[in-house]
């Protein structure tokens, strides 16, 4: 068997500009709470948004989602007093010593933002049997969270705040927004022009949770298991270098500069 190794590659249709603006859509995203502007968002931006969720990857081209559009003030305040009551329920969940913290994170801006959006996951769109879902019926589910992360980072490259609420009884969310029963929320999401974006995620920020090291989540052949072969040692000193580099100065543009990577 020839075990030659190709130099030919596939183009990769963009350019070290486009493609450091990909990088530079996912580093700099952060989920908006506190910061939404009054400023309404036009319907060009709002389309281009709809139409990257609705063009992302979905197992079996099976296309579960829906979007239902809110911008009724009456439907916002339903939908947060059910938050409230849920938020309230959540904090004492927490140990005391974390529930001061807890209720002084600002959590949603469903009132505040001029858009909320529901995503939904359609259990019956493409019938009993899909290719991809006969052994994870899962995976319909997962699909439209593809579509919710397609959503976010279009609004974040149209300059646009995104916040993901999810401290909700969803059957009472389902009431509000008249759901079928096949069909469950996914994400509740409030979008809408902003002040500013934060340097770091807010959660990190205010000392809830830190940001993982990538190289403690990369494991090799299987779960939590090592590896010492050459490549793995490169690719993990690469991680922590690169990591480094993100958490200490935070995203400059340069991420993907090196050649290299090609």
């Amino acid at each position: 068997m020839d075990q030659s190794v190709s130099n030919t590659y596939a183009d990769s249709g963009f350019a070290d500009a486009e493609r450091e603006a990909l990088y530079k859509t996912i580093f700099t995203r952060r989920d908006v709470r506190g910061q939404f502007t009054p400023d309404p968002v036009s319907e060009e931006a709002l389309s281009r948004v709809l139409m990257a969720a609705h063009y992302a990857p979905s197992v079996g081209f099976m296309q579960p989602w829906n979007f239902v559009v809110v911008r009724a003030k009456e439907t916002k305040q339903k939908v947060r007093d059910l938050f409230q009551t849920a938020h309230d329920e959540a904090a004492n969940m927490f140990e005391e010593a974390r529930r001061d913290t807890y209720h002084n994170l600002k959590l949603e801006g469903i009132m505040e933002s001029p858009i909320n959006i529901c995503i939904t996951c359609d259990r019956d769109r493409a019938g009993p049997v899909v290719i991809g879902r006969t052994h994870a019926p899962v995976m319909d589910v997962y699909s439209s969270v593809c579509a919710v992360q397609n959503l976010w980072l279009a609004a974040r490259a149209e300059g646009l705040g995104l916040g993901w609420v999810s401290i909700f009884n969803h059957k009472h969310l389902k009431s509000i927004l008249n759901l079928p029963d096949r069909v469950i929320p996914v994400a509740y999401v409030c979008l809408g022009h902003v002040s500013h974006f934060k340097d770091k995620p807010e959660l990190q920020t205010a000392g809830w949770r830190r940001r993982l090291p990538l190289g403690d989540v990369v494991n090799f052949e299987g779960y939590d298991q090592g590896s010492d072969d050459p490549y793995a040692a490169r690719l993990l000193a690469q991680i922590r270098e690169d990591q480094e580099k993100i958490e200490t100065q935070g995203y400059r543009g340069d991420f993907a500069s090196d050649p290299s990577a090609f």
